[in-house]
């Protein structure tokens, strides 16, 4: 049984569908209500599963807290812990996507609680669920700007940049991997899937300077990190726990 954060957005999504292809029960946690009901509707008809939506604000400890009685009392287990939920934010918040100078600490709170805080604090929630399932995985979705720092030269022309609270959180994120791959070992395995840039609706220019800067030569899209999940999920990885797996087309690699 697997509980899956962010599931009613791209990456979640997908998520949600490999492991409902394996053959996983699902839990959808979104803060998007409609989203979560979408989706689990979505899981149940093309695969058969059994899918539970659970709408929820990530920020509000009180209802992280809530989740693993909710998760229980529906399924009984907890097998499988995926926090793909993230603050990522748009050109709309106003000191986010835009030069340094410019970055507003104020948004800075809400990325870490989110993007660091929320994961972890969830993780602590459904330790003990997740050891009495004898296959407890976590896997968290950091992401390439939390292992090297930003290529400006592929951002000139946007309009758009990476703010430095989402690359401090995600750091965060992959180094609490670690930690609490050795604090929940041998019980539960922790490991991490970095993605790098996902094609979307990026500007011809960025998209062609990130592919040329990539030995894969284009950028990445959701399906490419199924398999990496697949893998983490399943006991195919019996024996890996504090890793972070780097899905980005080599992009770190030079």
């Amino acid at each position: 049984m697997a509980l899956v954060t962010g599931a009613a957005g791209h990456v979640g999504r997908v998520f949600a569908e490999t492991l409902a292809e394996l053959g996983a029960r699902v839990v959808i946690l979104d803060l998007d209500a409609s989203g979560c009901a979408d989706v689990a509707t979505s899981l149940e008809d093309s695969w058969g599963v059994d899918a539970m939506p659970c709408p929820l604000d990530l920020a509000d400890p009180k209802a992280v807290g809530s989740v693993p009685g909710q998760v229980l009392e529906r399924f009984s287990q907890l097998d499988i812990l995926v926090h793909c939920a993230a603050l990522v934010g748009t050109a709309s918040m106003e000191g986010w996507a835009t030069d340094f100078e410019g970055q507003s600490m104020a948004h800075w709170p809400d990325a870490l609680q989110v993007n660091l805080t929320a994961p972890v604090a969830l993780t602590q929630a459904c330790a003990n669920s997740l050891k009495l399932s004898g296959h407890g995985s976590v896997i968290n979705v950091g992401s390439h700007l939390g292992i090297v720092g930003p290529d400006w030269q592929i951002y000139e022309g946007s309009n758009f940049s990476t703010p430095a609270a989402y690359a401090a959180s995600k750091g965060g994120l992959v180094q609490m991997t670690r930690w609490l791959a050795t604090t929940l070992a041998p019980d539960v395995r922790v490991n991490a899937i970095s993605p790098g840039g996902i094609r979307r609706d990026q500007q011809d220019s960025f998209i062609d300077k990130y592919s040329q800067r990539t030995p894969l030569g284009r950028m990445a899209n959701e399906d490419d990190l199924r398999g990496a999940l697949a893998f983490l999920a399943s006991d195919l990885s019996a024996y890996v726990t504090g890793q972070n797996l780097i899905v980005d087309g080599g992009y770190t690699a030079w």
